[in-house]
């Protein structure tokens, strides 16, 4: 077995920070990998065989890259870096060998962060690929983490604006028919995208990217003769979209744009001999390179410790009403 010994330099952070009080941080570590890591002054020295070396390197790495953007650094989130770093993945992979797993940080300092495997492959599929598909149950972080990686891609200046869109079929009438200017019209039906970006961003700039259409939130039927170049665009509850509609979305993508689109296809609302545009899609773009489709499942869900029970309740009424 050969043993190496690898040297990485505190750059940029205070050294306490990263290590914690009573190095805690650096316990935490330490325990988990078969490395010796000595500390000293901005050096920290990692000696062991070559794979564990390896992940404690990448260990310090994400850590520094988080204290760079956060300032602050808890022992959850040396406990959230370390999993993910020594965790298996697909193929015999550590899960943080092929990509980054903090997606963005929220204007509370916190880390916002997949919590469950299929979250993380949701992440690593929207790094890999320019249009990617998540489908799942309530509760799954679907809608959430979409954001968090279009607000990341904005803030890399990876895009230079973010568009967010819906349908609004859960009226049950036309827009037109509602009281009020287009924003009152449609802040009901977009309200889940306003939440996330509110806890993403101060709200300050939130306000000016707003005004200043960096960041445009509006129903999907407004998204027609359009091409979104620069773009990160989402398509949240695709489910209720029509099969013209989906391929309307689609065909709006310009050069230098990703798209993200989200929904459950247990929960589509449109008129019953209409058919699902995310429904057929999947049969469609199959074999398409550089089109993807992740699937979340209950184990994925992060709501209340409930939501699963009610989610097992209704696949097993719908299951007993159907032998009726």
């Amino acid at each position: 077995m050969d043993i190496v010994e690898k040297r990485i330099r505190i750059t940029g952070v205070d050294p306490l920070s990263l290590l914690g009080i009573n190095d805690s941080n650096l316990q935490i570590i330490s325990d988990r990998f078969d490395a010796n890591i000595v500390v000293r002054g901005d050096s920290i020295s990692i000696k062991g065989e070559e794979k564990e070396t390896q992940r404690v390197e990448k260990v310090f790495k994400e850590l520094i890259y988080v204290l760079d953007k956060t300032g602050v650094l808890n022992n959850d989130d040396v406990v959230t870096v370390v999993e993910l770093v020594s965790g298996e993945g697909e193929n015999g992979k550590a899960v943080g060998d092929d990509s980054r797993d903090i997606v963005v940080l929220s204007a509370r300092n916190d880390l916002i962060k997949p919590k469950t495997p299929g979250q993380r492959q949701f992440v690593r599929a929207v790094q890999k690929n320019d249009v990617v598909f998540a489908v799942g149950p309530a509760g799954t972080g679907k809608t959430y983490l979409a954001v968090a990686m279009a607000v990341s891609a904005l803030r890399n200046r990876e895009v230079q604006k973010i568009v967010l869109t819906r349908p609004a079929v859960e009226a049950g009438e036309s827009l037109g028919f509602l009281p009020g200017d287009l924003k009152e019209k449609v802040i009901p039906y977009l309200r889940p995208l306003y939440d996330a970006l509110d806890d993403m961003l101060p709200q300050d700039k939130l306000k000016l990217y707003m005004e200043k259409n960096v960041i445009e939130i509006a129903p999907l039927a407004y998204m027609r003769g359009r091409t979104l170049s620069n773009a990160f665009v989402i398509l949240d509850e695709a489910q209720n979209a029509s099969a013209m509609q989906m391929k309307m979305f689609l065909t709006r993508l310009g050069l230098n744009s990703k798209a993200i689109i989200t929904g459950d296809i247990t929960q589509i609302d449109l008129p019953q001999k209409s058919l699902s545009g995310l429904v057929e899609i999947q049969k469609v773009l199959k074999s398409v390179e550089g089109i993807t489709f992740v699937y979340l499942e209950k184990a994925d869900v992060v709501r209340h410790r409930l939501v699963k029970d009610i989610i097992d309740a209704y696949e097993k009424y719908n299951s007993w009403e159907g032998k009726d």
